[in-house]
């Protein structure tokens, strides 16, 4: 019974308050404290009835309806482990970051580079030496100015150790920069090396240079004239320019990193940027809120945009469909239901992802530790299966790590597909000699209701190959999970992860990210010196089929060392409202359908129930 009156009121409250914002006043209804009761809730009619009187009075003469903001709504998922340009690596933590920041280069609709806060660059005979020129009056969100001085203290912080990131040797093209990080690494078990920190960090320093009018090293982030920036590589590096427009080269502010301290990231108040959008507001694992930024140098945005982090796929869906969000992903499992209502099939979109994902495994781990049992599991995925009754169509089986329609995507690959007898073969080859003799297999996972399904039914998969096998499945917060992934101590032995592309290279999906220097190799604990000897040979190759040639033998070097099974493509599949207009989509839209170029997009408000 009291539920019912505590509806009543409810309906009540809200039935005035759609009203009263609809006639564009906003009056102020005095909060009074009494016992809910039918007599009250008279009262409160009567009162709503007085108020609304007022408005209409107020408005007596002909107005134009109040417009609905346009305002962009969409479900990212999971909240992010870090928001800061030279710490973060997962896409949604990216996805925030470029709607704050931009780089001296950014991408277009094609992916081609064209400039972002430097309106041009040249490199010099070598391709060792790289000169940005900013474009003039550049300014933060917050009015205050932006000179190269502040895009020569982010990409030093990207290289300096301290700072930790995750694609750290990303710049390490930079004259000094694997030194530093190298010495920094010898320094921690040997203090009387601390003399060579300090000599490569100088040559760093030395590298990056902002310089003003006169060709002097600029004063201070106050210098008007300092608007260019100078970087010596230490090898040519012919797409150094694409690579300084990523998010590793964001110019936050120094200050307010050290004012807002280790999590200076996760408040409004620091993340002042120069990007197309301004973050008003950060309610963490809840909602952040964008707001176009009438400094930005390519002109202000015509909405704002909602990020929320609702991480059930089921309830960002049914979210989705009762107009609360504009964006959400489209799962595999509500695939049918969309193909089989005429509304909802006309709102899907879906077209050429940038991604591969792979299970991954920690080969410093047991049993993974083994090549033989990395093999037995590889050969063990039936890819076909699980895009066809897991993905339900959505992404496309890879036995390689670079996608189709990216350049290095080799046809035909063979090595690591599906046979069951090979699997249980390679396992009595291996160290072990028998499943039982394994140790128990852990399969993390981000603890979603959806997640657990496919986990349970890659689990179930594989004990119908390896019969006895033990298989323990790990489900963790999301954003714990992300932050495990980064953490090589974090204990896991087996898990789903991937890559999306940052730049279209075979520079990007291989020297970046399997490298042995790099921190996504150590993740796995990939070290392969003939890997490493093809891929520098092809990062300053100037032919561009010898670079194409040198490339794919690396390639076809890491699918034999098979650090990780190479698992399926993804498709960008996404629920857009008709309402949102002028969406330009790329194959590297992993976060949300328009997000490499959303300037552009357009609400329409009036198609808005």
């Amino acid at each position: 019974m009291s539920h019912k009156r505590l509806f009543a009121v409810g309906s009540v409250a809200i039935a005035a308050s759609l009203f009263l914002s609809a006639c564009g006043a906003q009056p102020q209804v005095k909060e009074v404290k009494v016992e809910v009761t039918k007599e009250v809730v008279k009262e409160v009619v009567k009162e709503v009835v007085k108020e609304v009187e007022k408005v209409v009075v107020a408005t007596a003469e002909p107005t134009a309806m109040v417009e609905k903001a346009k305002v962009l709504r969409i479900n990212l998922g999971t909240y992010p482990d870090v928001i800061d340009p030279q710490k973060s690596s997962f896409v949604n933590e990216i996805a925030h970051l470029k709607l704050i920041y931009e780089g001296l280069t950014k991408l277009d609709a094609k992916l081609n580079t064209v400039p972002g806060a430097a309106e041009k660059w040249e490199y010099n005979k070598e391709q060792t030496e790289l000169t940005f020129t900013l474009r003039k009056d550049l300014k933060y969100s917050d009015g205050t100015p932006l000179n190269a001085k502040r895009f020569e203290f982010a990409i030093i912080r990207n290289i300096n150790p301290e700072t930790a990131g995750e694609y750290g040797t990303i710049t390490n093209e930079i004259a000094g920069a694997p030194e530093w990080q190298d010495a920094f690494a010898a320094a921690k078990e040997d203090a009387t090396k601390a003399d060579a920190v300090t000599a490569a960090e100088k040559t760093v320093r030395e590298s990056v240079v902002a310089l003003d009018g006169a060709g002097a090293p600029c004063k201070d982030y106050e210098q008007a004239d300092c608007t260019t920036l100078k970087v010596k590589m230490s090898k040519p590096a012919p797409y150094f320019h694409t690579v300084l427009g990523i998010w590793v080269g964001y110019p936050a502010k120094e200050e307010n990193i050290a004012e807002g301290g280790d999590n200076w990231w996760n408040s409004s108040k620091y993340q002042i940027g120069n990007g197309p959008f301004i973050l008003k507001s950060l309610e963490p694992f809840v909602k952040a809120v964008f707001v176009p930024n009438p400094n930005y140098s390519g002109g202000a945005p015509k909405i704002g945009i909602d990020y929320s982090y609702v991480t059930d796929s089921n309830v960002a869906f049914q979210a989705y469909k009762n107009n609360e969000f504009d964006i959400v992903g489209l799962a595999a499992e509500d695939y049918p239901a969309v193909m089989n209502d005429e509304a909802l099939k006309k709102e899907a979109t879906i077209y050429p992802g940038s991604c591969t994902t792979a299970l991954q495994f920690r080969n410093y781990a047991e049993p993974f530790n083994d090549a033989k049992v990395r093999q037995a599991f590889t050969v063990a995925l039936d890819r076909e299966r699980w895009v066809k009754d897991v993905l339900a169509g959505l992404g496309a089986p890879t036995l390689t790590w670079i996608p189709p329609g990216f350049p290095g995507y080799k046809e035909g690959e063979t090595r690591g597909a599906y046979d069951a007898e090979k699997a249980k073969a390679l396992i009595a080859e291996s160290s072990y000699g028998s499943i039982d003799k394994l140790p128990p297999i852990v399969l993390t996972f981000a603890d979603t209701p959806r997640n657990r399904t496919r986990n349970e039914w890659l689990a179930a998969r594989f004990q119908e190959v390896f019969e006895g096998i033990k298989v323990e499945l790990k489900p963790v917060e999301p954003t714990a999970y992300t932050a495990a992934q980064k953490d090589k101590k974090s204990g896991l032995q087996m898990f789903l992860g991937g890559w999306c592309a940052d730049y279209p290279d075979q520079q990007n999906w291989l020297s970046v990210y399997w490298k042995s220097t790099t921190t996504f190799a150590q993740r796995a604990g990939y070290e392969s010196k003939d890997f490493d000897a093809l891929i520098d040979q092809a990062d300053v190759e100037g032919d561009p089929a010898k670079r194409t040639e040198l490339y794919q033998q690396g390639q076809d070097k890491l699918v034999d060392d098979n650090p990780v099974a190479f698992f399926w493509n993804n498709v960008n599949a996404y629920m857009v409202k008709p309402w949102v207009k002028d969406i330009t989509t790329t194959p590297q839209d992993a976060d949300w359908p328009g997000s490499t170029v959303p300037v552009g997009i357009d609400i329409d408000t009036s198609m808005i129930p």
